[in-house]
């Protein structure tokens, strides 16, 4: 049974300019744009932008329990294959995104030392206010088989 087309949780994340300054410390960002209202409007912004990460701020809004289960999951015998995101334009403090995450694939392989996993792709669309998509995350959930 395939899951794709499942929408598995959907998320409010509003783009604070304190965990803009979070990220920007935590990941070593020196450009001030991150962290200095008028660098970022000298830089063109209307805002002070995000650094690249700020989406994984989601996880911290997510019942992440409730996707596992929803998926039909073991939560111990998971690892995250892959991420990537992909931005329609910078965040901004003091958007506010929603993000709807489905499953876009939903798999099961051979591995390549025996046994069977199974490969779960997510994608969260991520809109901003005004409805326009702001940024995509793609995940890849692995499952290794039971032993």
């Amino acid at each position: 049974m395939t899951l794709v087309g499942t929408i598995v949780d959907e998320v409010r994340l509003p783009v604070e300019s304190g965990k803009i300054r979070e990220f920007s410390r935590a990941t070593y960002a020196e450009d001030p744009v991150h962290t200095d209202p008028e660098a970022a409007r000298e830089a063109g912004f209307a805002a002070v932008p995000a650094t690249a990460i700020h989406v994984v701020a989601a996880g911290h809004y997510r019942d992440q329990r409730a996707v596992v289960a929803t998926l039909g999951m073991d939560l111990r015998r998971i690892v995250v294959g892959s991420v990537e995101w992909e931005y329609a334009r910078p965040l901004l403090a003091g958007d506010l995104l929603t993000g709807t995450r489905a499953v876009v694939g939903d798999e099961t392989r051979e591995g390549k030392r025996g046994g069977t996993m199974r490969l779960v792709t997510l994608e969260t669309a991520y809109v901003d206010q005004d409805g326009a998509i702001a940024a995509r995350v793609r995940e890849v959930l692995i499952e290794r088989g039971a032993a």
